[in-house]
């Protein structure tokens, strides 16, 4: 993966509403960021899997950022 998307993934996570992310199971997050990082930059096949398995890692740092941004 390379930085330009690792820092869009990023800049998604901080401008999306907190609320909607919040209500999100795991599963749908993932398709969620992805879809939306999709739309800022061109992905292949191979890049969007790595993206979807980069985001279930960090979930848990994920749902902490956007709860501590949404209190």
């Amino acid at each position: 993966m390379t930085p330009t998307i690792m820092r869009q993934v990023w800049s998604v996570v901080e401008t999306a509403q907190a609320k909607t992310l919040l209500q999100l199971d795991d599963a749908s997050l993932v398709q969620w960021l992805v879809k939306q990082t999709k739309k800022q930059v061109s992905l292949d096949c191979r890049e969007t899997d790595f993206l979807s398995e980069y985001i279930q890692s960090r979930l848990t740092l994920i749902r902490d950022i956007v709860y501590e941004r949404h209190c």
